[in-house]
């Protein structure tokens, strides 16, 4: 049976582990980042699953070979996370393996299943890999801030939409605050509006996961490039490792990470099928 690890717990599985996999495995093992771990065995876990706080996928660590635990999965997936899926309106099962060996396993598991899968790429870079670039120009009538608490508590209403970038923040984090004490970030501001935002979603190890977003009105001018080498450029200054997440098939994505100088560190395998409620 897989039950759920109460989080007083968690450091149980640091030593399961891969600290050359997902950063965001670690920010929630070692509780920086809210999310929900599942394991085999509640007093000596062998393997689990970490389900991200932001809803943003399922990563399964530790050994691929369980035999009972990959027993137990389908069952898992059908009555105890749908239905917690469907509370949240969460419509698709994102598995991705903290090290490669899980991906035979995910396949063979879930093959009865819509099973679709898809390439992730990682770029960081460290301060001594940097060889430095321009920081890009910006359009006339943007300017990009460092997010503070006085920008966040808005208390004169001088951004007209503050409530995008606190969700934002809040989809990764317990709170503004607890983000102000891990974090760093920035955004773009056009007429009193945050059209742009880039920060540290996930953090664990002086190494921050960049998570960024421009409003569909205001793309194309540069702005996640702008954001993202600001955020790069404070990292690198600080001795903290920016670390940029994206699929392989979001050529803009990529396209921005590679103009920061940012390097391409390790690829990994995303896995998804349909959530049946």
């Amino acid at each position: 049976m897989i039950l759920e690890l109460d989080k007083a717990e968690f450091s149980k599985c640091r030593s399961l582990i891969n600290d050359q996999g997902q950063l965001e495995a670690i920010a929630v093992v070692e509780k920086i980042n809210p999310g929900r771990i599942f394991v085999d065995n509640v007093e000596h876990p062998t393997s689990g699953i970490i389900w991200l706080g932001n809803n943003d996928g399922f990563i399964f660590f530790g050994n691929e070979q369980n035999e009972g635990f990959k027993k137990d999965l389908n069952h898992f997936v059908n009555h105890v996370i749908a239905p917690e899926a469907k509370k949240i309106r969460l419509k698709w099962f994102e598995a991705i393996g903290n090290h490669e060996k899980w991906n035979k396993t995910i396949e063979n598991v879930f093959k009865h299943r819509k099973l679709g899968k898809w390439n992730q790429k990682v770029y960081t870079i460290r301060q001594d890999q940097h060889q430095g670039s321009n920081e890009p120009v910006i359009e006339q009538g943007y300017n990009v801030i460092k997010i503070s608490n006085t920008l966040l508590d808005n208390t004169v209403n001088a951004i007209t939409n503050i409530e995008f970038i606190q969700s934002k923040i809040l989809e990764f984090w317990p709170s503004t605050k607890d983000f102000l004490s891990n974090g760093i970030g920035y955004c773009a501001i056009f007429q009193d509006e945050v059209v742009n935002v880039c920060f540290s979603g996930f953090v664990a190890n002086h190494v921050h996961c960049i998570d960024i977003e421009t409003l569909e009105a205001h793309r194309g001018k540069k702005l996640a490039q702008i954001t993202a080498y600001k955020f790069v450029t404070e990292c690198l200054e600080n001795k903290m490792i920016p670390y940029w997440d994206c699929m392989e098939m979001n050529k803009p994505s990529v396209a921005v990470a590679e103009k920061i100088g940012l390097i391409n560190t390790f690829n990994y395998v995303g896995y998804e099928f349909p959530i049946e409620y």
